[in-house]
């Protein structure tokens, strides 16, 4: 039963190539480890191995889900778990194939995949790609995505395991060598850096508290948000600061309905007003064509004396975080879990992707973990994104690592679809990302950040949006088919699976 203990130690390991840690070497090493350690002789062992590594990666990677509670903490982790489980078990079944390094990779690849759509829409925190924000891997997401670079991740660790485990020097010299060639290759991969600007600015207004209690401070969010605008645009008059073409608020700037709130809708305005330009405002709404759920949107906010005044363009967040934003089984599991009652109505999700268009600007908005998840971006900048909004609303997790983890994407999204992320949070990490990774301006947490300044835009398409879901399909593909020609060759071999 040593798989127990080694797999938890492994996962815990690997954890530490993710923020806020960052020690990004780790991700291919253990990989490398793992796939040593995994025998095609041995398939419950490996199956065991998989399991306790993916719940010791989960328990470090996700232990901001503490602040919600060490329930959903440890139920999410033991779920994402299953999924390593399978995943080593597949990769014993594939050990058996020639050049079984490249189908390793691919089975990284096809479980992330896995994970990024079940059950209930997906999870995929954790992804390989997401450690590689500061790695010389990180440029191969503007060619083919997070696919991509999740692959290059796991073959260089698979890799270094079959060099481990070759008996000749010339081939182990090999494949080390090999394994080292894709980080370097990688190095020479240019990324955007030129484009037209334009001027928008990012307010983090912040909030009173960290923690769950932050949502009940709805009136004193709103506010900050108010003034932090206010005082841009005192500078703007004084002439210390440009006036923006946009000001982008974070998801639940106002959890004050606007639409039913006059108050709250006279304050959006008077501050809107005062800038005299168009806000985004994230905001809670009821959603008109069901009131027993509500709507977590981004509102296009236009001046009085514009051609579009109020609220305007709106984009519903189409990803609502099941157990966090709704709740399935709703009827079973709000008598069982009485935390669940601080969910009294589901957010409903949006059926379209979230563009705003601000004169001749086509700006793409996501909310929250919608940055996680491939489709909601490619949407956006198949529909003509030339930059990209992250509304987003962190409170909850203050200080755990988790904003460091989002940003983190932030950073690889701009990478992949080479365009500027302008991630606005209530209480951090808010900033500005150029198109090919780099912080031009960002916020620490809990503190009032304004950000008014000129932003790359670009209209060109990354190789990685142009092949949109390709790469992820194709080596997903590869590794079903090698998963179930390691199956048959092991039926036909008829070797039973020995267990000590």
């Amino acid at each position: 039963m040593l798989q127990v203990p080694l797999g938890l130690l492994l996962g815990g390991t690997l954890a530490l190539a993710f923020p806020p840690f960052g020690w990004w070497p780790l991700a291919p090493l253990v990989v490398a480890v793992c796939t040593w350690l995994v025998s095609p002789d041995r398939l419950r062992r490996a199956i065991l191995l998989g399991l306790a590594t993916g719940l010791g990666f989960f328990l470090v990677l996700l232990h901001w889900m503490q602040v919600v509670g060490s329930d959903a903490w440890i139920a999410l982790s033991a779920l994402e778990a299953s999924f390593y489980a399978l995943l080593f078990g597949a990769v014993a079944l594939v050990r058996r194939l020639p050049g079984w390094p490249v189908w390793t990779a691919c089975l990284w690849v096809l479980t992330e995949l896995a994970r990024e759509y079940v059950p209930f829409g997906g999870f995929p925190w954790g992804r390989l790609a997401f450690a590689q924000a500061d790695s010389p891997y990180r440029a191969l997401a503007s060619l083919g995505g997070f696919a991509l670079l999740t692959f290059a991740v796991a073959l260089t660790g698979s890799l270094l395991a079959a060099a481990a485990m070759a008996r000749a020097r010339f081939a182990r010299i090999g494949l080390v060598v090999g394994a080292l060639v894709l980080p370097a290759v990688a190095l020479l991969i240019p990324l955007p850096v030129d484009g037209a600007t334009s001027t928008i600015a990012v307010i983090q207004g912040n909030v009173p508290t960290s923690g769950l209690d932050a949502f009940g401070q709805r009136q004193a969010v709103l506010n900050n948000h108010v003034e932090a605008t206010r005082r841009l645009a005192v500078d703007i008059a004084a002439g210390r600061s440009p006036r923006p073409a946009l000001v982008i608020w974070p998801e639940n700037a106002s959890d004050l309905d606007p639409f039913a709130d006059p108050a709250a809708a006279a304050l959006i305005q008077s501050a809107v007003d005062a800038v005299d330009a168009p806000v985004l405002v994230g905001a809670v709404i009821t959603n008109p064509a069901d009131p027993t759920t509500i709507l977590n949107v981004g509102i296009l906010w236009g001046p009085t004396n514009s051609a579009a005044p109020g609220p305007g363009q709106q984009y519903a967040k189409r990803h609502p975080v099941p157990f966090g934003e709704y709740l399935p089984f709703r009827g079973v599991l709000s008598h069982v879990i009485t935390r669940f009652n601080r969910i009294p109505r589901d957010f409903a999700a949006g059926q379209h992707p979230g563009l705003f268009t601000v004169d001749s600007l086509t700006i793409g908005d996501v909310i929250c973990f919608e940055v996680a998840y491939d489709k909601v971006v490619r949407d956006v900048i198949d529909g003509g994104a030339q930059a990209l909004v992250v509304q987003t609303n962190n409170a909850t997790y203050g200080h755990t690592g988790q904003p460091e983890q989002q940003f983190a994407m932030a950073r690889l999204r701009a990478i992949e679809t080479g365009r500027s992320v302008l991630v606005a949070a209530t209480s951090g990490i808010s900033g500005v990302v150029a198109p090919d990774g780099r912080l031009v301006a960002g916020s620490q947490e809990f503190e009032a950040w304004t950000y008014d300044g000129p932003v790359t835009i670009r209209t060109e398409l990354t190789p990685a949006s142009r092949l949109g879901a390709g790469p992820e399909r194709i080596l997903g593909i590869l590794a079903a088919v090698a998963l179930l020609a390691a199956t048959v060759r092991r039926r036909r071999r008829q070797e039973p699976t020995t267990d000590d």
